[in-house]
């Protein structure tokens, strides 16, 4: 951010001119002489002449502006212009300060990155360059950089990498353990890696970048992409231990993974269906989401097409030797020993069995009710912007002063590597700031060098209790969430608030009013609305018949005014590639004197000089610094930070509040922004996406399982999983938000996948026996869920062992990006644990009161018990 630069030819008017001498009179030859001359027209060939073969342009070179400039006059004096001016070059007027450590002036600036480009590859070239640029640069001027966000990325990509090879071992471990047949770990384990690798290329082919969000669509997909694996695998060993080495391997292959193929299938479809409602986000969340819900489905995608093209082909070059009985792994007899008695039980007190579920679901409410609301957890970048408001219309002056106070004051901590302070613009058309709006990034140093206790919530506590300055309202964000909030709603601060009406001066007392009474709230860490009405003007007004009694146009009076007091433009002066306009005007020390103003001297056209206060009279008062407006109509904002995650609860509580002591005038409107604006547009967005969602994913299971019945069973896990997944997140403190809500949507997808294997393992017990003619009362109904329940608790519990394994690194995490990761594990996490442990207890009860209408119909018609 360039602060202060530029420079131009400036002509001080410090002179009254005793020689019958006009403004315009002098005005005129600065110009003349400053200015190039072509003969003829642009266009034209009269501006040429022919010499020979050759054109030639013809034309004058303005001369430079030199102190002997000068005018000839009647009389033959010649008036040299430094007897009128001094000629000096000066900077161009200051709208903005920059500092650094609270050490005094500096100059910044800033590197923006063109829209699609690659942040690291363009901050490396960014480095490159200026190493190039400090050799040529004087032995005392130095470039300091103050913010270089490929640090962020690096530490973010880091810790996902941490944890994709944490999860992949873990959940290679959990398939060796349970199947106790290292070759057979192996063909679930090639699984993890090739999914992987699929889906980085598919990534590169779109161009996705590695970042938090699209390796998290990875992590969190890694203990599902081995489902498909195990259940094929454990199915096989299945065949294999029934067969008693009779039948050909390979044929015993194919037929176990075309007994449970079609499910696996439709399953992983579910699973990607389910994560329709991510895509469908939009704004902030959805480019903040989609990466990761790319990532996600090109992972299950990839590992369902290895499920039904390498996995059998693998397993039939894997599986060979002897193949070990279930119950000669050590793990295995005892889930089996401890699942059976309870089946037993569950099937004993079967309506005992359905009134506690339906009273667990109900109990549930309370921690869901409890729940607060935020848009996003917060993302932790490891640097600090520190964004205070102070009152519109300071000094250039004040601005450095209050900016030096807070950046010594901030930089006295030890955890603060450096201090990088602004207040007004940059010169760029893309930075519209005021002087009373203040920038300050505060680089950190390394966690590990930080005092002993202190975490980044006490660090912002700290530095927000010692820079307390009156005339100041702090805000405190982030970089990279400040650029991304200010370009989305213009809002700098957590909330904000919108009012809009016709009267600027009303806007300003409603914004006031909102500032006290918020301020009231326990909740409220800062609020401040903005002084739009509180810029300080000096207007001339112009005495339209004095003047004309002077023979003086408006036009007259105001040239006088722009030209004294702002400086008149007149050309410009070329310096090899650089150019610098010349202006006119008088000294600082008359313009800045309002008394002075009047007594500006007027030519007449009789030659006559006359006070500027003559013909206008000068008034100091207060008006719009600004005017902004929205959908038409004039608008502030009131900019607030809580003190409390739960922003949509804060919200609430401040609406009731203002509601019952604000008095709004008719004609005037209040509307909630920020954060929260973000937070009901996704809200909005799955309120409608999400029932659509599960129309569909009913829709692919009933084409599966051919039964409504079936179907409604199957997706009887969703609500199973909302226990855990509410619970786990009332426990943590987490309050619902996007990334909850992607992890809600994406346990949905599992849910539904492991109720299509349970139900799945019970029909294949039920036919089987049934085929074996033993389906004519209620015991082969016992024993057949007992097959299907008890003897296939391994696959169960190893499909949820794998997700689980995926997922618990994630949640023990402390890296950058570590919380919004955390957010979407944590419902994952609890969903996945009752899921499987109702599952289950109630799947059996279920199954068994279903088919057991149809034993009891088969019982009357045969007699049998």
């Amino acid at each position: 951010m360039i602060r202060g630069l530029g420079y131009i030819k400036d002509i001080e008017d410090m002179k009254n001119i005793p020689l019958g001498v006009s403004r315009g009179d002098k005005f005129y030859p600065l110009y003349a002489s400053s200015n190039s001359a072509q003969t003829g027209s642009g266009g034209s060939m009269g501006n040429s002449m022919a010499g020979g073969m050759q054109e030639m342009a013809v034309g004058t070179q303005g001369s430079s502006l030199a102190p002997f400039s000068q005018k000839d006059f009647s009389s033959g004096t010649p008036i040299l212009l430094k007897d009128v001016a001094d000629v000096n070059i000066v900077a161009a007027p200051r709208r903005g300060v920059a500092d650094l450590n609270g050490e005094g002036d500096v100059v910044g600036g800033i590197v923006e990155m063109r829209y699609g480009q690659n942040a690291l590859s363009v901050i490396e070239g960014v480095k490159k360059k200026l190493e190039e640029l400090k050799q040529g640069l004087p032995p005392d001027v130095k470039i300091v950089p103050v913010y270089d966000r490929s640090d962020l990325i690096h530490r973010a990509i880091r810790t996902l990498e941490d944890k994709l090879i944490e999860e992949s071992i873990i959940v290679a471990l959990v398939c060796l353990v349970f199947l106790f047949h290292f070759r057979s770990g192996l063909v679930a384990i090639f699984t993890l890696p090739t999914a992987i690798l699929m889906a980085f290329i598919v990534m590169r082919l779109q161009g996705l970048n590695a970042n938090i969000m699209s390796l998290g669509g990875i992590a969190v997909a890694i203990g599902a992409m081995v489902d498909s694996a195990i259940i094929m695998i454990e199915n096989a060993h299945k065949h294999i231990e029934s067969d008693d080495g009779r039948t050909d391997r390979w044929k015993l292959i194919t037929e176990s993974s075309k007994e449970v193929g079609p499910s696996l299938f439709y399953s992983l479809l579910v699973i990607t269906v389910s994560f329709i409602p991510v895509f469908a986000l939009s704004e902030q969340s959805g480019r903040l989401f989609k990466p990761l819900a790319f990532t996600k489905t090109y992972s299950m995608a990839a590992a369902a097409l290895l499920g039904i093209t390498a996995v059998p082909i693998l397993m039939g070059y894997f599986i060979r030797g002897k193949i070990p009985r279930e119950e000669k792994n050590p793990l295995n007899r005892f889930l089996i020993k401890v699942y059976s008695p309870v089946l037993n039980f569950v099937l004993k007190f079967k309506w005992y069995v359905i009134g506690a579920v339906i009273l667990i679901l109900g109990v549930t409410v309370y921690p869901y009710l409890k729940l607060g609301s935020e848009f996003m957890p917060p993302l932790w970048e490891g640097t600090l912007l520190y964004m205070p408001s102070t009152y519109p219309g300071i000094s250039v002056t004040q601005a450095r002063r209050t900016l030096e106070q807070t950046d010594k004051i901030i930089r006295q901590f030890p955890e603060v590597e450096t201090v990088f302070g602004k207040a007004g613009r940059a010169s760029t058309a893309l930075d519209p700031a005021g002087l009373d709006m203040v920038e300050t990034t505060i680089t950190l140093k390394p966690e590990s060098e930080w005092s002993k206790g202190m975490t980044h919530g006490k660090l912002k506590a700290a530095l927000d209790k010692a820079l307390r300055v009156p005339g100041l309202s702090n805000v405190w964000t982030m970089p990279i969430k400040n650029r991304v909030d200010m370009t989305s709603t213009g809002i700098k601060s957590q909330i904000g608030i919108k009012i809009s009406g016709p009267d600027i001066s009303t806007l300003q007392k409603i914004g006031e009013q909102t500032e006290a009474l918020l301020k009231k709230l326990p909740e409220t860490s800062s609020a401040y609305a903005e002084r739009i009405g509180n810029g300080n003007y000096i207007d001339f007004r112009i005495n339209r018949e004095e003047a004309a009694r002077y023979g003086l146009s408006i036009e007259d009076v105001q040239e006088i005014i722009k030209g004294a007091i702002g400086g008149m433009p007149i050309g410009q002066i070329v310096s090899g590639i650089e150019r610098y306009p010349i202006t006119i005007r008088y000294a600082l020390e008359m313009r800045d004197n309002p008394e002075y103003l009047k007594r500006v001297l007027v030519s007449t056209p009789t030659g006559a000089q006359i006070p500027l206060g003559e013909v206008a009279d000068m008034q100091i008062h207060q008006g719009p610094m600004f005017v902004r407006t929205e959908g038409a109509v004039p608008t502030i904002y009131v900019y607030v930070d809580a003190n409390t995650s739960d922003i949509g609860g804060y919200v609430d509580k401040a609406k009731k509040y203002l509601a019952e002591r604000l008095k709004v005038p008719p004609g005037y409107f209040i509307s909630w922004s920020g954060q929260f604006e973000f937070m009901k547009q996704a809200e909005k967005t799955l309120m409608y996406i999400i029932p659509a969602t599960l129309v569909l994913v009913l829709l692919i299971i009933y084409l599966n399982t051919k039964s409504m019945t079936k179907t409604i069973i199957v997706m009887l896990a969703v609500p199973f999983s909302l226990v855990g997944a509410i619970w786990l997140l009332y426990i943590l403190g987490y309050n619902m938000s996007v990334a909850v809500w992607v992890g809600l949507i994406a346990l949905a997808g599992l849910d539904a996948e492991t109720g299509v294997v349970m139900l799945l393992y019970l029909d294949i017990a039920y036919e089987k026996m049934k085929k074996g003619g033993k389906m004519f009362n209620f015991e082969h109904l016992r024993e057949a869920i007992h097959e299907g329940a008890v003897r296939r608790v391994r696959p169960k519990m190893m499909t949820a062992s794998a997700i689980l394994a995926g997922l618990i690194p994630i949640m023990w995490s402390a890296g950058t990006g570590a919380d919004v990761m955390k957010r979407i594990a944590a419902p994952m996490v609890g969903g996945v644990i009752t899921s499987v442990l109702l599952e289950l207890a109630v799947y059996p009860v279920i199954y068994y009161l279903w088919r057991g209408r149809e034993i009891k119909h088969l019982s009357q018609n045969t007699g049998g018990k």
